[in-house]
């Protein structure tokens, strides 16, 4: 029906006939001439419909927004004053001779020259889609997926499909569960990764793997997470860490010299105890240059006991942030900081103003320094290099609660404050994690997943002294989002079934959940590492927005629902009594409210 999109055109195809198909974006009378701006998914052009034309101006003027239009005209050169320099096509218009409405459109539920609310948007999302802005959006994902095709096809990656109703393992989240007819009461667990079975092809032979893949966890959601996302998995065999590492920083390296002309450069690497202690985070962003500074040897003798208590806990820590500037922060503005802290479990946000560095102790203003003598605070003073104009924020706490607080407020200060730097790239890659972590109750968990191979140790090192065991894993982290997570993974049978045991797996429970696993590990096992990428917060991060959904088609809402659908919904009963399912009565009056 169309010869060409709307906008492609441009002064090369001046005086050719074309037919072109489309949504009418805008539609504007002037005194007996007529103009649309035709919109298709490559861009706008404008239409005129001329009087002098016969049989076009009835039709014309019925012409509302959204209307889907088939236009036949000839391609003409605008007049130089008339050129429109903020579109593609502002060089050229058309001259309408033919005009077909294939469809009218009702008054639209949303307004495409306002800012319509998220859920608004979610739930016409079919209208939402044909905007410009969100259009441009879906053709980069899919170039990026056409780039990542193009790329590990042309490094010897095969593409291999895994199954989706599988079996449940630990990764980490609650998986998704399918009941099975055949098999009444058993159920199949949608993927949180294909991780077992990628690792299966690397004992099956095929030595370089790659899927675009759908994974699924049921977790707590926020803007960079989805219930089902879209995962660039990876692994290979006879290769490294290093050589993992340097095939996937590759991969995005040119990925954004292609889609966004950026050179990121080199990826510097961190050590995870590096990060921790300087940014707070496993996932530092670089672009902010504000760091956390230990001064709990400084602070432990002192009377206040907030700083001195965790100064003096071997799972405490005292830190502080030093904002250049920060001194003009008014006392509302230091609540509201100390209010965001909270969310992360931190008790309260102590600080320091440096009013005159060469004043030294006369020249700080703080609520606590009382407490601190002139030692202190010159101590104080020196290891952070605060200089006149600064203030000093505090955090003491558990060593955890201090991270999440310190680097989250890292975070908001260096954007509330503009010493972010967002128009730069900061690429980096996180290495040598701990193996294991320990909750609350003293229970060890892995830090990625139990298959994870540790680093230059036996089983029965790993065994003996699990705590201080680092790992073979590294991610990918790019302006403070980790786009990507991978390890080398374990490949002998006696050093996976040591891991199994530290994280409290039996043996009757290894044989019920990896039986197949610890079996295909007995027979010439080949070393294996992996990577796998979120294409949904690649995309993200390629597009400039800072919300996952953005760059997703049709997804769901922070409550795990798609208010276009208005899935999830109730079964059929026919359906659940099929399956062997009954309900509580409690939820079906919850699903019924």
């Amino acid at each position: 029906m169309r010869s060409i999109y709307c906008g492609n055109l441009n002064s090369s195809h001046v005086g050719q006939e074309v037919e072109l198909c489309g949504w009418i974006n805008k539609r504007r009378d002037l005194g007996g001439l007529i103009f649309i701006d035709l919109r298709d998914r490559e861009g706008l052009v404008q239409v005129v419909f001329d009087p002098e034309v016969e049989g076009l101006m009835d039709v014309a003027n019925t012409l509302r927004q959204e209307f889907c239009v088939k236009v036949t005209g000839t391609v003409r050169a605008r007049p130089e004053s008339q050129i429109n320099k903020d579109m593609a096509t502002g060089e050229v218009e058309i001259l309408g001779t033919g005009l077909t409405v294939i469809n009218r459109s009702e008054p639209l539920p949303l307004d495409f020259n306002q800012q319509n609310s998220e859920e608004r948007r979610l739930k016409y999302r079919y209208l939402d889609l044909r905007r410009l802005e969100m259009s441009d959006r879906i053709k980069l994902r899919a170039k990026a997926s056409s780039f990542v095709r193009r790329f590990l096809d042309t490094n010897d990656f095969l593409d291999i499909e895994t199954p989706v109703l599988t079996k449940a393992t630990p990764e980490g989240a609650r998986d998704y569960l399918v009941p099975s007819r055949v098999h009444k009461g058993s159920f199949y667990a949608l993927p949180q990764s294909p991780q077992l079975f990628k690792q299966l092809l690397m004992m099956s032979g095929f030595d370089r793997y790659y899927q675009i893949v759908k994974c699924f966890r049921d977790e707590d959601l926020r803007a960079d997470r989805q219930p089902e996302f879209t995962q660039i998995d990876l692994e290979t065999s006879f290769m490294t860490s290093a050589q993992v590492r340097e095939v996937t920083e590759r991969l995005i390296r040119e990925m954004w010299q292609e889609l966004l002309d950026v050179d990121l450069g080199t990826f510097p690497t961190m050590p995870y105890s590096e990060a921790m202690s300087r940014f707070g985070s496993d996932k530092p962003d670089l672009r902010n240059p504000l760091e956390l500074v230990d001064v709990a040897d400084i602070v432990k003798d002192v009377e206040f006991k907030v700083l001195a208590a965790p100064a003096n806990d071997e799972k405490g820590r005292v830190a502080v942030l030093t904002v250049p500037g920060g001194a003009k922060l008014s006392r509302k503005q230091i609540d509201e900081y100390t209010k965001f802290v909270g969310i992360y479990g931190a008790k309260g946000l102590a600080w320091m103003k440096v009013n005159d560095r060469d004043a030294g102790v006369e020249g700080v203003q703080s609520p606590i320094a009382k407490f601190l003598n002139e030692e202190v605070i010159n101590s104080l003073l020196e290891r952070t290099n605060a200089q006149t104009g600064d203030i000093i924020l505090f955090g003491a706490d558990k060593r955890n609660v201090v991270n999440e607080a310190m680097g989250a407020l890292r975070l908001k200060v260096g954007l509330d404050l503009e010493l972010t730097d967002l128009n730069k790239w900061a690429p980096l890659w996180v290495v040598d994690f701990p193996m294991f972590e320990e909750d609350d109750e003293g229970n060890l968990h892995a830090v990625h997943h139990p298959f994870t191979a540790p680093k230059d140790i036996t089983a029965a090192e790993l065994e003996a002294n699990p705590a201080a065991a680092i790992s073979d894993a590294y991610d990918m982290v790019l302006n403070g989002y980790e786009v990507g997570g991978g390890s080398v993974r374990i490949h002998n049978n006696d050093m996976q079934q040591a891991a199994f045991r530290i994280l409290g797996i039996e043996e009757q429970e290894q044989e019920d959940k990896f039986g197949f696993l610890l079996d295909a590990l007995k027979y010439g096992t080949p070393p294996h590492a992996g990577l796998a990428f979120g294409l949904d917060r690649l995309v993200m991060l390629l597009c400039g927005t800072d919300n996952i959904r953005d760059v997703i088609a049709f997804p769901k809402t922070t409550q795990a629902s798609c208010l276009m659908t208005n899935a999830p919904s109730v079964a059929n009963p026919d359906a659940l009594t099929e399956l062997a399912i009954s309900v509580e009565k409690a939820q079906e009056e919850q699903n019924d409210a």
